[in-house]
């Protein structure tokens, strides 16, 4: 078929408008406060990634399935995301609009289709909130025993037993309060943060890195044993085992969640995308490769327990090993308040039009912080309510980490699937960024990597939603558990279908985006689906 050739998009940046101007062609006004630079922009694509934080918190997990060949599923999702990363680029600088995920499906497949997308990915997003905060169970009584606090320094710290589930819940819930008052006194604080915590990250994956060669107990040859696999038929297993880098790689489209407050957002927000995820993958592959090469055993059932922390303590000493773990502690810190500034835009930019319950107070960003505060106590509160679910089920703790990633690649789903379909009726608008550079664009390229994106993501969306008792029912019995994430998802696509229908009957009608949002601007039109 003949594609025809790229429009030219009515709200391209000419190299001489202002920002401030380029956002009001698509019908909004400026309220959000632009403080954020190149490199804080890469910061919160890199550590709502945070290798660091996910590597530690399941590389057990992911070896006691697949052994030492596990890390091949490293490289495998690291390929089918980076596919995803470039389409999402390729829409950062054509849409560049907090609540991307929501704004860019809206805008490809029409605004109802869009709403879901947005509604699931909101709830992946609280979801991975309240995961990224237990990862600090996996860490901090590893630096000091007083971090236990539930039963005492002597009691059990791993995160899948009951005093350690609970002592997560305490430790999680006290970072929330942290994050969530950063996020409510400003993007400036939190853009600081969040560069200052991705520096210390950068540098403690190379010390770690180097350290662990430095110990290390054999040679990198080991990834291509299955030492250490669960039995079972390996595939399987290997199959199961990919839910720590598919955990890992996520959220490198946050960088797109800040466009409103970046300088110069359609020149740079593409490239942070892509540039997040590629520095996140290469770092993660040289840090399990060093974890499997200096762990004392593989086959002793120790790695699989304690994960990293046993490797970084019993290689380097209790002084060096605590060094390196509080630069993993700081890096959970930092993720969980990235994951929440993400979350926190998404439902700003839906709330903004009328498309989300209490709109009035969550579409409302403060004059003087320039944050919308009530979306960044929602999504701290929401995170919270997930937390504590794991008080008295400490097998939810597995099972949590593999549902809100198995929300987030469908919500991610929900853009590239019509985006290829776009791609077959015409294809992206054309245009210039800021500097009048020509916009990121994959050219002939486009439909083939779009077309992989989809296949990859559809594969892993069953992957990880699959019922698979040894991921979702560590009780072995609980039926609801090991169907947990399709009962989930099945709950949230209900829930939003009456949510939805009832904000359009409340304000008769469609979303129209930005039309309620400055006077006598002109809404960026939505190409409704032939």
């Amino acid at each position: 078929m003949t594609v025809p050739a790229p429009r030219t998009h009515p709200g391209a940046g000419d190299g001489r408008g202002s920002e401030t101007g380029d956002l009001g062609r698509f019908g909004y006004g400026q309220q959000l406060h632009r403080s954020v630079g190149p490199f804080a922009s890469f910061a919160a694509g890199f550590s709502f990634v945070s290798i660091l934080t996910t590597v530690f918190q399941l590389f057990g997990l992911g070896f006691s399935f697949g052994g030492a060949g596990f890390f091949w599923t490293w490289p495998t999702v690291f390929a089918g995301q980076l596919l995803v990363a470039l389409c999402f680029a390729e829409l950062a600088a054509r849409y560049p609009i907090s609540g991307a995920v929501f704004q860019w499906s809206s805008r490809l497949a029409g605004t109802d289709f869009g709403w879901f997308t947005g509604w699931v990915m909101v709830v992946g997003q609280v979801l991975t909130v309240a995961t990224a905060a237990i990862a600090l169970q996996a860490v901090l009584p590893s630096v000091w025993s007083g971090f236990q606090l539930v039963g005492g320094p002597g009691a059990d710290s791993a995160p899948t037993s009951a005093t350690g589930a609970q002592n997560a819940v305490v430790l999680g819930l006290l970072l929330l309060v942290v994050t969530t008052a950063i996020n409510v006194i400003g993007v400036r604080l939190m853009a600081v943060i969040t560069s200052a915590g991705v520096a210390i990250e950068i540098v403690g994956v190379i010390a770690l890195v180097v350290a662990l060669f430095a110990h290390a107990e054999r040679g990198p040859a080991v990834v291509t044993t299955t030492t250490g696999a669960a039995d079972g038929p390996y595939l399987s297993m290997w199959l199961a085992s990919s839910l720590m880098a598919a955990y890992v790689m996520v959220g490198f489209d946050s960088a797109g969640e800040l466009s409103e407050e970046t300088h110069a957002p359609r020149a740079t927000t593409p490239r942070t995308i892509v540039r997040a995820l590629v520095v996140s993958g290469v770092g993660g592959a040289l840090l399990l490769i060093a974890g499997l090469v200096a762990a004392p055993s593989l086959t002793d059932g120790t790695l699989a327990s304690q994960g990293l922390a046993y490797v970084l303590t019993s290689r380097l000493g209790d002084v060096g090993g605590r060094l390196l773990l509080v630069c993993v502690a700081i890096a959970v810190a930092v993720c969980t308040l990235a994951v929440q500034t993400s979350g926190s835009r998404m439902v700003y930019s839906m709330a903004r039009e009328r498309a989300f319950p209490f709109a009035n107070v969550l579409g409302r960003v403060s004059p003087r912080t320039g944050t919308p505060i009530g979306a960044s106590v929602l999504v701290g509160a929401g995170a919270a309510i997930a937390l504590a679910v794991n008080w008295h089920q400490s097998a939810v703790f597995t099972a949590l980490a593999s549902l809100c990633i198995a929300m987030l690649y469908l919500a991610y789903l929900g853009v590239t699937v019509p985006l290829l379909v776009r791609r077959f009726r015409g294809g992206l608008p054309d245009g210039v960024d800021e500097f009048g550079r020509p916009l990121f664009s994959l050219g002939r390229f486009g439909i083939v990597v779009n077309v992989l994106a989809v296949a990859y993501q559809v594969v892993m969306v069953v992957n990880l939603a699959w019922p698979r008792a040894a991921v979702y029912d560590l009780t072995d019995g609980t039926w609801w558990l090991q169907y947990s994430a399709l009962l989930f998802i099945a709950t949230t696509l209900v829930v939003g279908f009456f949510v939805h229908r009832r904000n359009r009957v409340r304000h008769q009608g469609p979303i129209v985006l930005g039309a309620r949002q400055v006077a006598g601007a002109r809404p960026h039109p939505v190409e409704e689906p032939a």
